[in-house]
């Protein structure tokens, strides 16, 4: 029996990372060939290796190039590169973003402008790119990385809130402008979720205690979790969804955002 991904072929930036190296276990999993890109060449190489057996089971493949997601030519390189087993590109997938917290009193805009746009900047070359991509072959499905801090008041993220809010507006109109053309646009709004980017986080134990009281579902996100809406929202078993968001958050946002002053009162004496 086919595997539902066989003979498809995806990108995924951000691809060595938890989320990232999950997502593309699961493309893998079931029968696509894949490229994962991100800037770290040795992250990368041990993420391939990992899943070369798997690949080899499914018929699937898996390939690596480092690519810098805000780099417009190196996203628009790894496209070419992932679409090349299959002449098209199939899915695609921008999972990198991040922020430094501070007060609102205290930012810099400097460091606004740095976080906002390394947020919606890397969705949108993959956007831009991967899409022209898809519509010029027929159609295809984007999934961008947001979170839930999108949508909630998260106190000293505003940059990365107001980055995140961002990725959101532009996966609406994206998928409003693309939908004619074939190309589905949707995203992932991951809770709190345990990857090496989140460790100062799932690490204090204060924090996750804040998280956990705010929870319905008792337990940190784990990679797999965001990267199974990920897989659903790329693949073809979500066909007729354009434009849409899937929270992935234990229920988190059914209450309100933890508090963050103690740590980063914590940080500031350090």
């Amino acid at each position: 029996m086919s595997l539902p991904l066989a003979g498809m072929s995806a990108l995924v930036t951000g691809g060595a990372g938890g989320i990232g190296r999950s997502t593309a276990r699961l493309l893998v999993a079931d029968g696509a060939h894949v490229v994962i890109a991100s800037r770290s060449a040795g992250h990368l190489q041990e993420t391939a290796d990992e899943l070369s057996p798997l690949a080899a089971e499914t018929g699937g493949s898996i390939r690596w190039t480092t690519s810098d997601a805000t780099d417009s030519d190196q996203v628009l390189a790894a496209v070419a590169m992932a679409a090349a087993p299959t002449g098209r590109l199939d899915m695609a997938v921008s999972v990198p973003g991040g922020g430094a917290m501070a007060a609102v009193l205290d930012y810099e805009p400097e460091q606004v402008a740095e976080i906002v746009s390394f947020n919606v900047v890397a969705p949108f070359i993959m956007i831009k790119h991967a899409g022209q991509h898809m519509a010029d072959a027929g159609g295809g499905s984007i999934v961008a990385v947001s979170s839930t801090a999108a949508i909630q008041s998260c106190r000293f993220l505003a940059a990365y809130c107001a980055g995140k809010a961002g990725v959101d507006a532009l996966v609406r109109v994206a998928a409003d402008e693309l939908g004619a053309l074939g190309v589905r646009v949707n995203a992932v709004r991951p809770g709190l979720t345990a990857t090496d980017a989140t460790e100062g986080l799932v690490n204090n134990n204060s924090v996750v205690a804040q998280y956990l009281d705010q929870q319905p579902l008792q337990r940190i996100g784990r990679p797999d979790d965001i990267a199974e809406a990920i897989r659903f929202l790329a693949g073809p078993e979500s066909s007729f969804t354009t434009g849409q968001f899937i929270t992935v958050d234990g229920g988190h946002t059914l209450r309100s955002f933890v508090d963050f002053t103690d740590m980063v009162a914590a940080r500031s004496q350090s």
